[in-house]
């Protein structure tokens, strides 16, 4: 029977998670864990999330969404979160009237959309497979190598965009010689990379509001204000691309938001320096490893693969877009 969410559901749901997301290469959820990632976030509106129960009072299945006027695309899209189910059940007729729901919030809200994609604020850490239990802190999109993939594309989802998921031991990380070659070059146009230092550096804001990613300007500009490190390339003082922060996180993963380069100031090799200089200071820090995820077709993943990055999980990012 399909129902509204309630928090009475709650230990159900996540023993439902821990029997069947993570097959999927989610981490586990204890009673701490899920409040935190769902009930207490902003964004999670109860309206959105739906519980499949059997008789005798089994949860058999949950799907959630999420909305904000405030998201990237919070205008006109909702997010899918998730949808899971057991195998008993696991139909496309269940999964089906679970995920109408979701989208008949949405619609009610006067979203135009459903996303999954990885501007979800409901983030769901997942493992990183053939590791010591080294995770990552959210999921880009949907596995493609999961039961809902598939399902998504059969109920008129398309794949926009496939994100891989890329990891590196750090032990193994080794600065290439050409990096130098590629600093002195860079030297020679006026660029220098470092940490950024409030009173050597200015622009810092000017250039993450010329990348434009809203995420970008919001969270390294506070990591800056904050003193937390990020490393930066400068020309005569003014920054004009980034990479960080540099921050190693209690499970030992070096949390890493992104790299960026002002267009103005692309074709220097900046971006490549960043990066393996980011990486020499999370090594520094006594981070165990670096997981990240980026477009399959982005440029940016053949820096990673020189770095000693492997692709280990993919992901779709997916959207419907609902009849007007």
């Amino acid at each position: 029977m399909l129902l509204p969410w309630n928090d009475r559901y709650t230990e159900g749901t996540i023993a439902l998670w821990n029997a069947e997301a993570v097959k999927d290469g989610y981490k586990e959820m204890t009673e701490e864990s899920f409040g935190r990632v769902f009930l207490a976030n902003p964004h999670f509106d109860p309206a959105a999330a739906f519980v499949w129960v059997e008789d005798g009072g089994r949860v058999a299945g949950f799907a959630c969404g999420c909305t904000g006027d405030g998201l990237p695309l919070g205008d006109k899209a909702g997010y899918l979160t998730c949808l899971v189910a057991s195998e008993g059940i696991r139909s496309d007729e269940t999964l089906g009237l679970l995920l109408d729901a979701v989208e008949r919030r949405f619609r009610e809200l006067g979203k135009r959309q459903a996303d999954v994609l990885f501007f979800n604020p409901i983030q769901l850490a997942w493992y990183i497979p053939d590791t010591p239990g080294h995770e990552h802190n959210n999921a880009p999109g949907v596995p493609v190598d999961g039961p809902v993939y598939p399902f998504l594309l059969r109920r008129g989802y398309a794949e926009r965009a496939r994100e891989n998921a890329m990891y590196l031991k750090l032990s193994d990380f080794a600065m290439p010689e050409e990096i130098g070659a590629k600093e002195a070059k860079a030297a020679s146009g006026g660029y220098a990379v470092g940490l950024f230092d409030p009173s050597q550096h200015a622009g810092l804001v000017t250039m993450l509001d010329g990348l434009g990613n809203p995420l970008w300007r919001k969270e390294i500009a506070a990591c800056a204000a904050e003193g937390q490190p990020v490393v930066v390339a400068a020309r005569e003082g003014a920054v004009v691309g980034f990479a960080g922060p540099v921050v190693r996180q209690a499970n030992g993963r070096g949390y890493f938001a992104g790299i960026g380069v002002h267009p103005d100031h692309e074709g220097h090799g900046l971006g490549t320096i960043l990066f393996f200089r980011l990486c020499e200071a999370f090594r520094r820090i006594g981070t165990t490893y670096m997981s990240l995820y980026t477009g399959s077709g982005n440029p940016a993943l053949r820096i990673y693969e020189r770095a000693g990055f492997r692709t280990v999980k993919q992901f779709a990012v997916m959207r419907k877009e609902f009849p007007q």
